[in-house]
């Protein structure tokens, strides 16, 4: 079920009708059930794979595989694990099974596990910051080019496909709006005829758009995302929407979920391949250290808690230290069942394919660490940058470790 205020006013508005989409026949608000049948019937006839996996949780790695090998997701009993590449010249090899990210999928889809991985177009920061590429033109001509040369890599060799990262973040401000949904659809549409030229939906790989942030904030529900939505309730090919609920609070993700849910057609489904309460952590990296803490391991009680975390990157702590640290913080203890709780409310919708969690503290979690840095570093699973490996050299872990563990079992 869904939680809070349902979502079906926004279901209405969702799935009308714009002037930039064409309208379904009969449809004056939400879609009439001749539309609706016809959309499902398409489904139906083989459009978008069955079969869709079920309140499943893996692990996610985003663009950083290292160190995250068979012994980590064994340690873990993870059968899911998701991973993105950014589609530009000067992150993809010439052979593109040798870029990290699809390597490392392709060699987890190797070992028996379900794999997913999500399109990234960076046009808001770096060497390709930079207006989108505009329809028919040379710069999208190329563009869809080197995304045939990934398809042709991955397409049956990865379980779902995203396409897409995080659009409304990796555009540039002034084109979050029709002209990002323009060039997304545009970029769908692609895939779908690739893979539609390649074994179909018979091909094993199931297509998502994603990700969606910020849905927690009525600024960020846009005509754009509505648009979004829309689109991926219309396009039969499509199973399901992705969203990145990083936030403060349960109650802000299940915004998200509220939002996004109603606006699924029956056979699809959504993904959470990135979610995490680091906005709540920001919150409190000023906070003195905990007395308790202090007083137990020698720490000065003036340090606060991005300064202690600064320590730990430093010189990882022995895993006693570092749980101490977190049990005796105080706001961050009383999250500890986060991962569970938040688990339980995306499977309780029923519209749950996969949600997929941080695996490793990555290298861009730990460098230039200050008071300003993003404290991403305290979600993943394992805690192997701010905690020294054991004897036996395995990785320290996160709090999160066993309910990991636990969930698999419950899924």
């Amino acid at each position: 079920m869904l939680l809070g205020v349902t979502g079906s006013a926004f279901l209405a508005a969702a799935c009308s009708p714009s002037s930039n989409d064409a309208k379904p026949s009969g449809a004056k608000g939400s879609p009439s059930k001749s539309a609706s049948e016809s959309i499902e019937g398409k489904a139906a006839a083989g459009k978008a794979p069955s079969g869709a996996p079920d309140g499943a949780l893996g692990v996610n790695f985003n663009e950083d595989p290292a160190g995250l090998g068979a012994a980590q997701l064994q340690a873990l009993s993870a059968t899911w694990v998701r991973g993105f590449v950014p589609v530009t010249p000067g992150d993809l090899e010439e052979d593109i099974t040798r870029q990290r990210a699809v390597k490392a999928l392709l060699t987890a889809h190797g070992d028996g596990r379900k794999t997913i991985l999500s399109l990234k177009f960076p046009y808001s920061l770096g060497p390709t910051k930079g207006p989108l590429p505009a329809p028919g033109s040379p710069e999208l001509k190329d563009l869809l080019a080197l995304v045939d040369r990934v398809l042709a890599a991955v397409l049956g060799k990865v379980d779902i496909l995203t396409i897409g990262n995080e659009p409304f973040l990796e555009t540039l401000n002034e084109e979050r709006d029709k002209t990002l949904n323009v060039f997304y659809e545009t970029l769908a549409r692609h895939v779908i005829a690739y893979r539609e030229q390649h074994g179909g939906a018979g091909s094993g790989t199931s297509l998502y758009m994603g990700a969606l942030n910020h849905l927690d904030d009525p600024e960020s529900r846009t005509p754009a995302t509505e648009r979004w939505l829309r689109f991926v309730n219309r396009t039969p090919e499509l199973a399901g929407v992705d969203i990145h609920p990083h936030v403060t609070s349960l109650q802000n993700a299940a915004k998200y979920i509220n939002y996004v849910v109603p606006t699924l057609r029956s056979d699809q489904k959504f993904l959470a391949t990135e979610f995490s309460l680091v906005q709540f952590w920001t919150e409190h990296m000023d906070d003195p250290v905990s007395p308790a803490f202090a007083k137990r391991h020698n720490v000065d009680p003036g340090r606060k808690v991005w300064q202690v975390i600064g320590d730990a990157i430093k010189q990882p702590f022995p895993q006693e230290k570092w749980n101490d640290f977190i049990s005796m913080t105080q706001w961050f203890d009383t999250h500890r069942n986060y991962l569970t709780a938040q688990m339980k409310a995306f499977r309780d919708t029923g519209k749950l394919a996969v949600a997929t969690y941080g695996g490793l503290q990555i290298e861009s979690m730990a460098s230039e660490w200050d008071a300003d840095k993003t404290p991403w570093i305290l979600n993943p699973l394992y805690a192997n940058r701010t905690v020294r490996p054991n004897e036996n050299g395995t990785l320290g872990r996160n709090v999160w470790f066993e309910q990991f563990r636990a969930l698999q079992q419950t899924g």
